[in-house]
């Protein structure tokens, strides 16, 4: 097998490995609305370009750009111990005009 073919194999697994979940909250589908962007939580280590190929090649759309932020996990009590929720990267991912993602169509 020649070393682009498996090149590209690994970097189609990673691609996959990127996005976890889409946020499905009140403010991403006002945001969603308004600035036609979509918000995924994504994997700690993930880069723009590396969240921008893999939306482009799971929901075959065009990407305008991305936003990344990273959201510090709160400090909660479990009964008398104290214990910390985990941290989470977000993406904003802007779509170009006419371009759409449909979680409903998708799940079917």
């Amino acid at each position: 097998m020649s070393d682009v073919k498996q090149e590209t194999r690994k970097n189609d697994h990673r691609l996959l490995q990127v996005l976890l979940a889409p946020v499905i909250s009140e403010k991403a589908t006002m945001v969603a609305d308004k600035n036609e962007q979509v918000v995924f939580e994504v994997a700690p280590s993930a880069t723009k370009p590396e969240i921008k190929a893999a939306v482009e090649m799971l929901f075959k759309v065009e990407v305008d750009s991305v936003q990344v932020l990273n959201v510090k996990g709160k400090a909660k009590r479990f009964g008398r111990f104290m214990g910390r929720r985990k941290d989470v990267r977000k993406a904003y991912v802007s779509l170009k005009p006419g371009q759409e993602i449909n979680f409903e169509a998708e799940a079917k």
